[in-house]
């Protein structure tokens, strides 16, 4: 039996996407905001249902972008329960990370652990969408206008969610995407920025394009951040697609959790109500004293067998090393406690449901049946 990876990209047919990019060898015209580039913009706004779209070159700088453009200061909550981009991204706009714990239901940060938090320091909120399960983004809200404060949504791993009828994207001040190779949609790389704002809109466009206003003004300190033709031909492939992406998803995961359900020891989240999921990951906890041995030792037990999973998040952001004496994990005690038990297992569209068996086979005879 073959090895099974935690991921593979999603590729639309090799010919549809040469179809796609034929025209670049016509024009020559190979990034710098061109063709493919607006119309993979026109097409995410109306997909997405939000205002405005930036379109970057990656998520990660998508994230760091918007937090400038904003023109934030001093401290921002956010989750520790989060991949490292987030908690990087703020650092690297000269802002201070204030760690919020996050709920054990569905990992997104703890809103009635947020308003202690809160000081005159506070200039804004990056809470995530974890795994794609939608953070209480209501009670954000209430919160962030009463301090009046940002919210910036990482929303990396919600594509194609929506919450009551409402494309997920449009919540906040502004969202962000990624659109990584590994993503539930892609565009091989990339990003980008979701806003209402059309003042933020330009800020964004001049900080991706070295602050270049028009050929002859430059009015601002910018980098480059674009999205390439290339790119942008291929997530306008892959959005054709998308919802049948997704449904592929469903029914692995819908397999999942029919295969696990009765296995002692063996956690994972609920659907969320007014919730359209775009079921981007499968994550489960492992508590070892029920299964009969700790998640490491079923990561490593599987990784034999040749079944690639992923502790995702582990170790949490406000541990990294780089980060070393500035906080205190015990501060975020469940974040603490859900990072040292979660498994995401193998999930892709084009992943057999045989190798899901296999899978859920595996891991119900390293511990309870």
């Amino acid at each position: 039996m073959g090895e099974i990876f935690v991921t593979r990209s999603s590729m639309p047919p090799l010919e549809e996407y040469i179809d796609e990019i034929r025209e670049l060898w016509e024009s020559h015209w190979l990034t710098n905001m061109g063709a493919k580039h607006k119309e993979l913009e026109k097409q995410l706004r109306q997909y997405l249902e939000v205002e405005g779209v930036s379109l970057f070159s990656n998520g990660h700088m998508a994230l760091e972008m918007v937090i400038q453009a904003m023109g934030l200061s001093g401290e921002v909550i956010t989750t520790p329960f989060t991949f490292a981009s987030t908690t990087h991204a703020i650092v690297r706009n000269g802002l201070t990370p204030v760690f919020c714990d996050i709920n054990p239901e569905n990992f997104t940060m703890d809103v009635s652990k947020m308003e202690a938090l809160i000081t005159e320091k506070t200039s804004a909120i990056v809470p995530v969408h974890v795994y794609g399960q939608v953070c209480q983004v209501e009670e954000i809200e209430e919160i962030a206008k009463h301090h009046d404060l940002k919210v910036i949504y990482d929303a990396a791993h919600a594509f194609g969610v929506t919450y009551k009828n409402r494309g997920i994207g449009s919540f906040g001040d502004a969202s962000m995407f990624s659109f990584h190779a590994t993503k539930v949609y892609n565009s091989i790389e990339g990003g980008c920025v979701c806003f209402q704002d059309q003042e933020l809109g330009l800020d964004l466009y001049r900080l991706k394009n070295f602050g270049i206003r028009n050929e002859e003004v430059v009015d601002s300190v910018g980098a480059n951040a674009k999205m390439n033709e290339f790119q942008a031909a291929m997530g306008i492939c892959n959005l054709r697609h998308v919802e049948e992406e997704i449904e592929k998803r469903k029914r692995i995961v819908s397999c999942y959790r029919e295969c696990l359900k009765d296995t002692r020891g063996i956690r994972f989240m609920k659907e969320q109500e007014n919730v359209k999921s775009n079921y981007a990951y499968f994550p489960i906890l492992i508590e070892g004293s029920e299964f009969g041995i700790s998640r490491d030792c079923v990561y490593d037990l599987l990784k034999e067998k040749g079944i690639y999973t992923r502790k995702y998040f582990y170790p949490l952001t406000n541990s990294f090393a780089c980060y070393k004496d500035q906080y205190d994990v015990k501060e975020t005690p469940v974040a603490l406690d859900v990072s040292k038990k979660v498994l995401t297992l193998p999930l892709y569209a084009d992943l057999a449901l045989e190798d899901v068996y296999r899978i859920c086979d595996n891991i119900k005879a390293l511990g309870g049946k």
